[in-house]
């Protein structure tokens, strides 16, 4: 599957999902800085951020009373680069469709990472509304969409 088509068909399945329309910000997340200066890292940053909230939201919502401290530990364990971001955007398939330098590694947790926060930050623009980010990224996590993209 040419890359075009992988990404066409990553967007067919995130829009199962989610609201999300422009395909022009989901190639903007799947292109790496080392690739263009038209990056993901604006959008990654702003998906880091909508998974953190997302995660205080659940975590208060669920329990009020929950220390900073286990609060601070549930986000640091769900913005883990290694352990969680990179391990949900391979299960994506992302290495396969961000675009890099030919002297980067798709695979390198860092890249996956950065494609699969930058999808939340598309998200984000393209419905005006971090909490739909937010929503999608759960059921990302949980592997709903994972599942549909490995059909």
């Amino acid at each position: 599957m040419r890359s075009h088509e992988f990404i066409s068909f990553v967007f067919l399945a995130l829009s199962i999902f989610s609201p999300l329309q422009s395909i022009g910000l989901l190639r903007r997340a799947m292109t790496h800085p080392s690739f263009s200066e038209e990056s993901n890292k604006a959008l990654s940053i702003l998906g880091a951020n909508v998974i953190e909230t997302s995660v205080s939201l659940q975590s208060l919502t669920k329990n009020l009373d929950i220390s900073s401290k286990d609060l601070n530990r549930l986000i640091s364990e769900m913005s883990n680069v290694e352990s969680s971001c990179a391990v949900d955007g391979m299960r994506l398939a992302l290495q396969k469709v961000v675009r890099v330098s030919p002297k980067t590694n798709s695979s390198s947790p860092s890249v996956v990472c950065g494609a699969f926060r930058a999808i939340f930050g598309a998200i984000a623009v393209d419905t005006q509304m971090a909490d739909e980010a937010g929503n999608v990224f759960w059921r990302v996590h949980s592997g709903q969409i994972g599942r549909a993209l490995a059909l």
